[in-house]
Order: structure tokens, then sequence, then C-alpha cells
């Protein structure tokens, strides 16, 4: 039995770039689509927030000369090009989907509506959110809490490249140490880079626990969802 029944598992979109300088690698695509597969077979209901930053992001983009509004709506339609990259992929191993756009995109994806998100959930299907929240200035890790939030996810698990949450950058500083587990407020205190404040401070008063952990290492989401201590637990 797996300890979670619902999640939403946040994605870069630079994760999918793997090996590439740009855009989507393919066999890290598949990989990640396996370890998804692993999680349905095991029963657990998925939602998918995927970022952009392989493809744009509104924010180097204004500091390249895009108007920020206008950068961040490129940023936003990356994640539905990535979110239409995932969806093909889950075709492909049998898998049913629905791709959620925060924005009438007909017919490329359904216009969000929790009736909607919910009634995949029915079908089995895995939902994919797209397009962040709809709004400029919010990244796609408000995105996924706030969806996370709305549809009554048990957990948000935000997949990185590395291994949890440490005191400094462990890429920059090897003697930094990572946390098993924080409370928002240790986090938030010690000034941890975990969310962006907006998406962060929506977590924690609403009670949703986050976990942050390797998603590039094949079999850490099927531990995970059967409970096995991986990666850093956020709580309250």
């Amino acid at each position: 039995m797996p300890k979670y029944k619902r999640v939403l598992l946040k994605l870069s979109g630079e994760a999918l770039m793997g090996k590439k300088q740009y855009g989507i690698d393919e066999n890290q695509l598949s990989e990640y689509i396996e370890q998804i597969r692993q999680a349905l077979d095991l029963g657990v209901e998925i939602g998918i927030v995927i970022g952009g930053g392989n493809i744009f992001r509104g924010v180097s983009g204004e500091s390249a000369g895009f108007d920020r509004i206008k950068g961040d709506y490129m940023g936003m339609l990356a994640t539905v090009i990535n979110g239409l990259a995932i969806q093909s992929a889950l075709e492909s191993i049998g898998r049913k989907s629905a791709l959620i756009t925060a924005i009438e995109m007909s017919p490329v994806g359904q216009r969000y509506s929790k009736r909607r998100v919910l009634k995949a959930f029915e079908n089995d299907e895995v939902v994919i959110f797209t397009f962040g929240t709809g709004n400029p200035y919010f990244t796609t890790d408000t995105a996924a809490a706030l969806r996370a939030i709305e549809m009554k996810a048990e957990v948000l698990l935000k997949g990185t490249r590395v291994d949890g949450v440490y005191s400094d950058d462990p890429e920059k500083n090897p003697s930094a140490s990572k946390y098993d587990k924080l409370t928002f407020e240790e986090a938030y205190n010690r000034g941890l880079k975990i969310m962006d404040l907006t998406a962060f401070t929506m977590c924690s008063e609403n009670n949703l626990q986050i976990i942050v952990f390797d998603m590039n290492t094949e079999g850490n989401l099927l531990k995970l969802l059967k409970g096995e201590s991986v990666g850093t637990l956020i709580h309250s």
C-alpha cells in the first residue's frame, strides 16, 4: 500500500534537458515516465506541474530586453510544450492523461476546473497542469502549490537533481549538510530556498507537506511513495 494516495509532482523544465543544453532529452523524459508508471501501478493518483525553463524563462527574458509580462507568457507557453511531451510519452506506454491549461487553449488542452480535475482522477488519468497559474509574475512553484491545495493532494513532491535540502548549495559547498526533516518555520528562519516565498507560504498556511528529492535517481519516487525516507520533508 502506498503511503500517499494523491500527490502533486513538481518538475522543473530544466530537468527535462537531461544532458542537452536546450529543449527535451528523450532519454530523460523516458526515465521520468517510467518512474511515474511505477507510481501509477502502486495505485497513486498523480498531478504534475512542469516548468518551462528548458525552453524559455520569463525572468531571464526581461534581462534580455523582453517586456516582463510578455516574457512570463512566453514561459507559460513553454510549460504547455513540456506538458504535451509528457502526455505523449504517457500515451506511448498506454497511460491515460488529461492536459489541463490555466487559460482557454482548445484543442491543445482542457481549461482548468476543479471538477474536471477530480473527474480525471476518477478515470485513472494523470493530470498535467500547464500554463502556470495563468498570470504573469507567478512561478510554476506557486502554480504547483495552488493546484496541490485545490486537488487536495496529501503532499507536494518537488523533484530536483539534488537529493534534498541542504544548509548551503551542495554543488558549490561540499561541506554543506543535508536536512532530513524541517518545519516550515525552521526553513524560513534559516533562509533556505526551497520554493519561492509565495508558494512556500501557501503550503505552510494550508498544512501541505513538501518533500524535496532527487528525481534523477531511478526508483526514488517509488521508494518515497512507499514511505521510505527519501529527500527532505518540510512540515508544519
